[in-house]
């Protein structure tokens, strides 16, 4: 996951500034459904930010319906789309957590991807 810094000269709040940038990556599919967001209170050291002002961003993703906060199993990006698009980004997740665990580079990984799909028939 890209990261991003808080922009402490905007006038549009912190927690909102990291609501708005994990709301445009999930609805853009860069967060696929399954991926897990960064805990709240690692999340909030890396940014400066107080672990509240991440919560109250991580709440309001879950209110629109963006994440599923699953007490201390961490949040969960919402699959969204029809029935084919949610497979495919838990298919995509799932080829994505077992490229990481046999250290395959993203390049790699997306190399394979578009020859298996100019290969598949």
């Amino acid at each position: 996951m890209t990261s991003f810094a808080i922009d402490s000269s905007s006038s549009i709040p912190p927690s909102e500034q990291v609501r708005a940038w994990f709301a445009q990556r999930i609805a853009g599919g860069e967060l696929s459904g399954g991926s897990k967001l960064p805990t709240v209170r690692g999340l909030a050291e890396q940014l400066g930010l107080a672990t509240n002002t991440v919560a109250k961003a991580y709440r309001e993703l879950e209110t629109d319906g963006f994440i599923d906060t699953r007490g201390r199993n961490g949040s969960f990006v919402i699959a969204r789309g029809d029935a084919a698009e949610r497979e495919a980004q838990a298919a995509a997740l799932a080829y994505a957590q077992r490229m990481h665990r046999l250290g395959i580079t993203a390049e790699d990984a997306e190399r394979f991807v578009s020859a298996a799909l100019r290969a598949a028939p």
